[in-house]
């Protein structure tokens, strides 16, 4: 997972931090109640923020929903890449999937050939 540095995350409580300086997540398991879900280290601060969201939620915010669709993308440009051209061809005229035309559109979203 790629942490996105300039982005600022909502711990809740009134609480942001950027996600690039936050160093750890601790689930808070005992008396987890009214607000209090995580423990959020933060690399400049000598004390753990407590936060009103879990952990999950905190690292997707972090890393960001793109994240891992991304990795999704890159991973079916790939699998495109090996496809043999006639059976693109026939795919193209049997289905009227452009295999290339969605690659290009691939590459065009990550910024990657």
């Amino acid at each position: 997972m790629k942490i996105i540095p300039d982005r600022i995350v909502a711990l809740g409580f009134g609480k942001y931090v950027r996600a690039d300086k936050i160093v750890a997540l601790v689930p808070i398991e005992e008396e987890r109640g009214s607000g209090r879900r995580t423990l959020v280290y933060v690399d400049t601060l000598p004390e753990p923020l407590v936060a009103s969201r879990t952990e999950g939620t905190i690292l997707r915010d972090m890393v960001g929903l793109e994240s891992g669709s991304v990795e999704l993308l890159r991973e079916l440009q790939m699998q495109i890449g090996q496809v043999r051209p006639l059976l693109k061809s026939s795919i193209r005229s049997e289905a009227g999937l452009d295999l290339d035309q969605l690659s290009r559109r691939i590459s065009d979203l990550t910024g990657e050939q």
